[in-house]
């Protein structure tokens, strides 16, 4: 077959780090990303300008752009200069001079084209191995119009996996609190936009104060947290049908709420009559039954349950301060599994199932960090005046979470992402403050 890639493990200097046993899962044709202590070294890779049929001239120019801005903002891609490049892409169809793209450190390339083809816009791609000049991804894709930038990042998908073996994660979408005004007088509303900061749009839902958005795995809806009759309220939204119900009209508060992985169920907590304690109650969307699953003197919030449904880990004071607990989600003992200095929240199961992110709060600080299901292996990824709220991108190797970074009166949060090593933080742009991220699963 040739030389692919040069590979390079992906390893941690930190012995203890949870992700020193990671590796690329497609062998044929992944490239292992090298990390070391916590750092990437990102795979030079060209991406030439897409040729355009008539009148596709600039949205040839978006889709390169796009894919050029996901591959770069992931980290483990270095996108290279355009006004570096020597061979001028003129035929799609013809085999690149890799010679010219070897000169200018290439490691991979992405050549492709544009055009309307019957009212469809279609997108050709192409992705090299430079070393070789062997093709290790393609496709023709067609969509309305209006989705160039959908295409781009299905592009975008095929080439991380491509080269890096793990699941692509860019045509996907954030759902959050979006945040205007000073601090005394901030008005919350929900928002939805793409994983990369564009098409940010608010929902027309309607709330004195919207909270915790979290999506659901199955279907285009979210449920959230609202406080628009003066008592919390958890709520389903379809974003399709803009149709908002109520989760159910308790006598006492309703918070935290989250999907069940068949998205058949919300497990959210419910104020006990004392006013005071909690408990985790999980409800049947079809036949609206509610089945009490903790019965603890205690705050027990912020469920999550694990990829397969059979576990839940939640949050709760049962042992004095807040800690991380894990349970059958059929009901039982729980079991505690952080024991760390501080107070551990907001825990949320990866995707693949492996690790529990959270927030922990010690010595003044604020982190988000991830640790192994039964409390192992912890690692703080970031840290800070005020981070919280992490979620996960649907591949497991990217978090995304909100930090207040103060301020005073005109400061507020916004939201950033991290890769699961600890390396490539950075600001995801909206257009105001933001705040409670909840992470899409692939878009259909």
């Amino acid at each position: 077959m040739g030389m692919m890639l040069n590979r390079r493990k992906l390893i941690t200097a930190v012995g203890a780090a949870p992700f020193a046993a990671l590796a690329a899962r497609s062998p044929a044709m992944a490239l292992d990303v090298d990390v070391s202590g916590g750092k990437i070294n990102p795979l030079p890779i060209a991406i030439a300008p897409f040729l355009a049929g008539s009148g596709s001239e600039e949205v040839s120019a978006e889709v390169a752009g796009v894919i050029a801005n996901n591959l770069g903002r992931c980290g483990y891609f270095s996108p290279l200069p355009p006004e570096s490049f020597i061979e001028r892409i003129s035929d799609f169809e013809a085999q690149p001079n890799m010679q010219s793209w070897r000169q200018v450190q290439a490691q991979a390339l992405v050549t492709g084209q544009a055009y309307m083809d019957g009212g469809k816009l279609r997108v050709s791609f192409k992705l090299f191995d430079v070393n070789s000049g062997q093709v290790l991804a393609s496709q023709s894709l067609a969509a309305g119009p209006k989705l160039s930038r959908r295409l781009a990042h299905r592009i975008s998908d095929q080439i991380y996996q491509a080269l890096t073996g793990f699941e692509g994660y860019f045509d996907t979408r954030i759902v959050y609190i979006d945040e205007s005004g000073p601090k005394s007088q901030r008005i919350k509303k929900l928002a939805v936009m793409d994983q990369d900061g564009f098409n940010a749009h608010e929902l027309p839902v309607q709330g004195d104060l919207l909270l915790t958005p979290r999506f659901s795995p199955t279907a285009n809806e979210v449920t959230f947290l609202s406080f628009g009759t003066g008592v919390p309220r958890v709520y389903i939204y379809n974003i399709d049908t803009n149709q908002k119900e109520i989760v159910g009209d308790f006598q006492n508060m309703s918070f935290a709420p989250r999907f069940s992985p068949d998205g058949g169920r919300i497990i959210m907590s419910l104020q006990s009559d004392d006013g005071v304690n909690s408990n985790l109650f999980e409800m049947n969307l079809q036949s609206r039954q509610l089945r009490q699953v903790t019965n603890v003197a205690a705050i027990n919030t912020a469920p999550c349950y694990s990829p397969d449904g059979a576990y839940l880990a939640f949050e709760s004071d049962r042992g004095g301060n807040q800690q991380i607990y894990v349970m059958s989600a059929q009901g039982g003992e729980a079991q505690r599994i952080t024991f760390g200095k501080g107070t551990y929240s907001t825990p949320v199961w990866s995707p693949d199932g492996k690790w529990i992110a959270f927030t922990k709060n010690a010595n003044g600080k604020f982190a988000i960090g991830v640790m192994k299901p039964d409390g192992s292996g912890e690692r703080i990824l970031t840290e800070g005046y005020h981070n919280e709220g992490p979620t996960w991108a649907p591949n497991s190797r990217v978090i995304m979470f909100f930090r207040d970074s103060g301020g005073g009166e005109n400061g507020g949060p916004h939201l950033f992402s991290v890769d699961v090593t600890g390396y490539n933080e950075q600001q995801v742009p909206t257009p105001e403050f933001s705040s409670d991220p909840a992470w899409s699963p692939k878009l259909n």
